[in-house]
């Protein structure tokens, strides 16, 4: 339960991204190039949400930590396809584009982010915590 309710509010958070995006710096820019500044705070933003998660309740495992983002990957990217193709009516192909790194879409980074995500911060508490008590 704690995952989807972490899922969520990392939904909030790529909404007000994207809104945020879409109302002020997104009308002055390039579209791709607003996407690509969206993208990178997104990274950051969900990067934020995660830490905080991985600090609030640790995983007990690697194995843990790998489930949480492949699940938070996979969310992701079903809400991106099923709620844009059928709510907003974007064309399969616009979504595909999104994934066209060579084009410039840099989309795929926050979903490899997501899924990566989890395992480095539960590797990055875990160590520092383990210096921590050899330093005592």
């Amino acid at each position: 339960m704690r995952l989807l309710l972490a899922w969520l509010v990392m939904l909030v958070v790529a909404i007000v991204n994207g809104a945020l995006r879409d109302l002020t710096y997104g009308k002055l820019l390039p579209a791709l190039f607003a996407n690509q500044i969206s993208c990178v705070s997104g990274i950051v933003l969900m990067g934020v949400v995660i830490h905080l998660y991985v600090r609030r309740w640790p995983f007990v495992s690697a194995t843990e930590a790998w489930l949480a983002g492949l699940l938070w990957t996979a969310l992701t990217a079903a809400f991106e396809f099923l709620f844009f193709h059928f709510v907003a009516g974007h064309s399969w192909e616009t979504l595909l584009a999104n994934y066209d790194v060579m084009s410039g879409h840099l989309w795929p980074l926050i979903l490899l982010w997501v899924c990566v995500a989890p395992y480095f911060f539960y590797r990055f508490i875990n160590k520092r915590e383990l210096n921590d008590a050899q330093d005592q």
